[in-house]
């Protein structure tokens, strides 16, 4: 039977702090729609980790999530800057467009997923074109989908040209725990100039939920009705909600974290294969041929080729000692 415990952080169960909060949650009766008390305790919780005065809702997916608030951003005959590789961009089925009734992605390059601040001068520099989708946001992500991190001087200088262009900023933080248990500031994320960002949950270790984090309060008029059109206004909101209750009061949705990307560390160092980028979060990516990497599935695991080609191992807070070692027994094996 093969073994997923590398394919993805989304292939791991939830963790305890998540789902206790969920059955917590299920106790008596509650208005509907996120108007509950689950939600809004779970919306401090948001706040109180990033420090800011925001609006927070509860959507099931990150690709509900990005493709919301970059509708929310981006006008249809406009375009968001993001790295070429970014999720948005490769792996959420044109929804940006859809929900953005046709906003268009300009992919950007960079090493790692970060993207390269003078492609980013490039782009800016270009003139409006009635031609063509001049672009209206920039979407960044932390960490990247290569594992790296942005820094807070990384990100302020690919926000502050972009905001003197009069761009607006999306924030996609699938894994932004991974990044805070990295040392990358939560609280600066508001103070960089952000005016909507994606807080991952399910990555982080909790059911499926990710929150949207308003900080340009202008945004958040009708934000519900554009939920409910996208059909992302769940009934039952409290239960998307109060994972972020047992994740973010308890401690865990940065611990769990932590022990993600120690596990990424530990694999990295007993890795036979080169690595292809640096270890900065809970990735591990390797340059793999294909017969080595047929062999790795013909003994068990799973993992995935990525973008670039390089072969991804994905740790999740759920990911053991043992595993990563009884895994690094087979790459040797391979080499």
């Amino acid at each position: 039977m093969a073994r997923y415990d590398f394919a993805s952080d989304n292939t791991a169960p939830a963790a305890p702090e998540a789902m206790e909060a969920v059955i917590a949650a299920n106790a008596g009766f509650t208005s509907g729609y996120g108007t509950d008390q689950v939600s809004a305790r779970a919306a401090d919780a948001v706040r109180a980790l990033l420090d800011a005065d925001a609006e927070v809702r509860f959507v099931a997916s990150g690709t509900a999530a990005n493709a919301i608030a970059l509708g929310t951003i981006c006008r249809p005959f406009e375009a968001v800057l993001a790295h070429e590789h970014a999720h948005v961009c490769t792996d959420e089925t044109g929804a940006p467009g859809f929900f953005g009734h046709g906003l268009g992605l300009v992919g950007l390059p960079g090493a790692s997923g970060r993207i390269a601040p003078d492609t980013l001068a490039g782009a800016l520099d270009q003139p409006d074109v009635s031609h063509r989708q001049s672009p209206a946001a920039l979407s960044l992500t932390n960490a990247t989908e290569y594992g790296a991190l942005y820094s807070q001087d990384q990100l302020a200088a690919l926000i502050a040209p972009a905001r003197a262009k009069g761009l607006a900023v999306h924030l996609d933080g699938a894994r932004l725990a991974n990044a805070a248990a990295a040392g990358f500031d939560l609280k600066a994320v508001a103070r960089l100039g952000v005016d909507i960002l994606v807080v991952g949950g399910t990555k982080a270790g909790m059911p499926p939920t990710e929150a949207v984090v308003i900080f340009d309060r202008a945004l958040a008029r009708r934000f519900d009705a554009r939920l409910k059109q996208a059909g992302q206004l769940p009934s039952k909101g409290r239960f998307y909600a109060a994972p972020f209750i047992g994740m973010l009061e308890t401690g865990a949705f940065t611990a769990r974290a932590a022990h993600a990307n120690a596990m990424a560390r530990r694999l990295a160092g007993a890795m036979p294969f080169p690595l292809a980028h640096p270890v900065e979060a809970n990735a591990v990516f390797v340059h793999m041929d294909d017969q080595a990497l047929a062999r790795l599935h013909a003994a068990g695991w799973f993992a995935y080729r990525f973008l670039d080609g390089s072969v991804r191992f994905m740790c999740s807070w759920a990911v053991t000692a043992e595993a990563v070692d009884d895994l690094t027994e087979t790459l040797r094996s391979l080499v």
